[in-house]
């Protein structure tokens, strides 16, 4: 028994002592390893320094800041304001349509603010007013009992009442005024005209600014007994070929009429015609002061 217990002994001594050897061995493993990784972080330590001292030292650049220019926040003009609720607010919408209303509304955008000469005075206006911010847009009405329920509305319209001396059925005999000298003369004197066709006592508006666009949508030109547009494309092609330089842009509305389409193309003449957008067309008339030109292109 005694026997037993000694060799038990004597072999368990002999685990424990081997167990002891294998830690002091993974021990010196790891003491080596931390000796040779403190001498290589020494060494990379060293070299990265001294790179750095062989570098030679860069200017510091100042950090470029860019300054967002936020727009300016701008009040709406009143007469903007008060052209927008009208037409959210209303059933009643412009003669024309929205293509016939872009043909002006894009030249606008070139030329505005300018001077707008608009022949009738009717549910567009604060919208051609609008669109000519800034500049002056003046109406031409027949109408002077409308022109009061307008300006009650919207007293910033300027309006003025206009007396026609023409009917409808004169239209034939006035487009032969086409062949005399006294109505193709762009010299002659537009207050005082010798053409029968050329409108006559207009407020004075007319003759002291010089229009960069004119609008032809009136007068009453659809029964008998109206006047007709006769005289006001005339007069308007007058007025654009007396500027003094530069060009107008003259807007004959319902075309499709044959007053319209008739009178528009001998007065304005289709050489200078730029655009025709369904019952709309678009003239551009150069000055002819001073120029060797004919009355039509």
């Amino acid at each position: 028994m005694n026997i037993r217990k000694a060799a038990h002994l004597i072999a368990m001594k002999a685990k424990i002592q081997k167990y002891l050897n294998l830690k002091l061995v993974l021990l010196g493993f790891f003491l080596l390893f931390m000796v040779l990784f403190i001498i290589r972080s020494n060494t990379v330590t060293k070299t990265t320094t001294q790179n750095q001292q062989i570098q030679p030292i860069r200017p510091i650049q100042q950090e470029k800041y860019v300054i967002s220019q936020t727009p300016s926040c701008t009040k709406l003009p009143p007469s903007l304001a008060n052209t927008i609720i009208h037409y959210a607010t209303s059933n009643i919408t412009p003669q024309q349509t929205l293509q016939e209303i872009s043909v002006t509304a894009r030249v606008l955008e070139r030329k505005s603010p300018c001077n707008f000469l608009v022949f009738g005075l009717g549910h567009d206006s604060l919208m051609w007013t609008a669109l000519n911010h800034g500049g002056r847009t003046v109406f031409l009405e027949e109408d002077s009992s409308w022109i009061a329920t307008i300006q009650e509305k919207h007293p910033s319209l300027e309006s003025y009442h206009v007396v026609y001396n023409t009917k409808l059925t004169d239209a034939d005999s006035l487009l032969e005024l086409r062949q005399l000298p006294e109505c193709t003369n762009v010299e002659s004197d537009i207050r005082f005209p010798s053409c029968q066709l050329a409108l006559k006592g207009l407020p004075s508006v007319f003759y002291e600014v010089e229009w960069d666009l004119i609008m032809v949508d009136a007068p009453t030109g659809w029964i008998p007994e109206a006047p007709g547009r006769m005289g006001a494309i005339y007069t308007a092609g007058m007025v654009a070929r007396q500027r003094r330089e530069g060009e107008t842009e003259v807007f004959v509305h319902d075309v499709n009429r044959e007053v319209e389409d008739k009178f528009s193309k001998t007065f304005l003449c289709e050489g200078y015609l730029k655009k025709q957008e369904n019952r709309i067309r678009h003239f551009t008339i150069p000055s002819h002061r001073g120029a060797e030109v004919s009355f039509c292109p």
